[in-house]
């Protein structure tokens, strides 16, 4: 079975040969992961990895990430989703495998690997990303210019923090958990838009989300 390598996603201030370098800039969408240790935020550059952004942010809006989970918890290093071909534990329709299934050319910058950055996973080819990344949760400058970052964490920090105390194990290089920790919904909110317009959006997405995760719940215990 391949192993997946991971990427994330670094967001500072670096002064490199006297030029200062600063944070790119976040686009207004936002991501929520509703996980069982609490909810996880986050956002995207597109300036640094748009195609990157592109595809992720569509897997958001197909609910691929729904019911998928973090495999790697690596306390001080990273925390990283698995891919959603074989993560899930809901099946997928057509659609969602056919983008799941396509690859990102590597799209390496010089933005650094910090705490809070989102990173792609892939395997050696440097253009064989699919839907696997990392959340760091820490600082790794090994990694910088070798992986995709494409985003970063913009709340919930302190979930990420549960996850760093949740039990491990360690197969080979990877320290996994050795409880699941479920994404169990997703949605997808724009900053942009009026405070009223933002909250109904939000509320009709994780309604819809929870009745994804009810159906789900209803089929397995009532086929």
């Amino acid at each position: 079975m391949k192993i997946l390598c991971w990427v994330c996603l670094a967001f500072v201030i670096t002064n490199v040969g006297g030029v200062l370098s600063e944070e790119p800039q976040l686009s207004s969408a936002r991501v929520v992961f509703q996980t069982n240790f609490g909810d996880i935020e986050f956002g995207f550059y597109p300036s640094v990895a748009p195609k990157t952004v592109d595809h992720i942010f569509k897997l958001v809006r197909l609910g691929c990430y729904n019911t998928n989970h973090f495999f790697r918890v690596d306390k001080g290093f990273v925390a990283q989703v698995a891919d959603v071909a074989g993560g899930r534990s809901a099946p997928m329709n057509e659609e969602q495998r056919r983008e799941a299934e396509k690859t990102i050319v590597g799209e390496f910058s010089d933005v650094k690997h910090v705490r809070g950055i989102l990173s792609m996973g892939r395997y050696s080819d440097p253009d064989s990303a699919q839907s696997s990344f990392s959340m760091l949760l820490g600082d790794a400058p090994h990694l910088d210019g070798q992986y995709a970052i494409f985003g970063k964490v913009t709340k919930g920090d302190e979930t990420l923090r549960k996850l760093e105390e949740v039990p491990t194990r360690r197969e080979g290089i990877f320290v996994m958990p050795t409880e699941r920790i479920t994404i169990l919904s997703s949605y997808y909110y724009d900053t942009e838009l009026e405070s009223c317009e933002k909250e109904r959006g939000i509320l009709k997405r994780r309604l819809a989300a929870s009745a994804v995760e009810i159906e789900r719940q209803r089929l397995k215990c009532f086929p």
